[in-house]
C-alpha cells in the first residue's frame, strides 16, 4: 500500500509563497506520476499540476502555470509544489495523489489510486 504525506501548508499573506512537499512510503517515488489537487471552501476538488515519473513532462491548470511550479526531488523521494504570489482564492486543502505505476497522471481526480491526507493552505488578504 502506497502512503503519501503532504507537508508545508500554513497561513500566508497575499503575495507570499509556500512550498508543499509530498513524500511517499515507497521507493523509488520516481516510479510514479504525481498530481496535486486542491479543494477550496465550498468548492469542488480541482486539478493544480502534475508531473511524470521522469519529471520530463509537467502539466498545470491554465490559471496557475505562471505562479506554481511542480518538480521532483528524488534524493528526498518527494514531489514539491512551489507556490508564489499566493492569493486568497488559493486557500484550500492541497492533496497529492499518484496513479498506479505505468498509468499516466491526468487532470481528473478519480483516475488516481493513492492520496495523501492533505495540507491546509490559507491565504489572508
Amino acid at each position: 500500500q502506497v502512503q503519501l504525506v503532504e507537508s508545508g501548508g500554513g497561513l500566508v499573506q497575499a503575495g507570499g509563497s509556500l512550498r508543499l512537499s509530498c513524500t511517499a512510503s515507497v521507493r523509488p517515488f520516481s516510479d510514479y506520476d504525481v498530481g496535486w489537487f486542491r479543494q477550496g471552501p465550498g468548492k469542488d476538488r480541482e486539478f493544480v499540476a502534475s508531473i511524470t515519473w521522469s519529471g520530463g513532462t509537467k502539466v498545470y491548470a491554465d490559471s496557475l502555470q505562471f505562479r506554481f511550479a511542480i518538480y521532483r526531488d528524488n534524493a528526498k523521494n518527494a514531489v514539491l509544489l512551489q507556490m508564489s504570489d499566493l492569493q486568497p482564492e488559493d486557500t484550500g486543502i492541497y492533496y497529492c495523489a499518484a496513479p498506479t505505476p505505468g498509468t499516466h497522471a491526468t487532470r481528473t481526480w478519480d483516475e488516481y489510486d493513492y492520496w495523501g491526507q492533505g495540507t491546509q493552505v490559507t491565504v489572508s488578504p
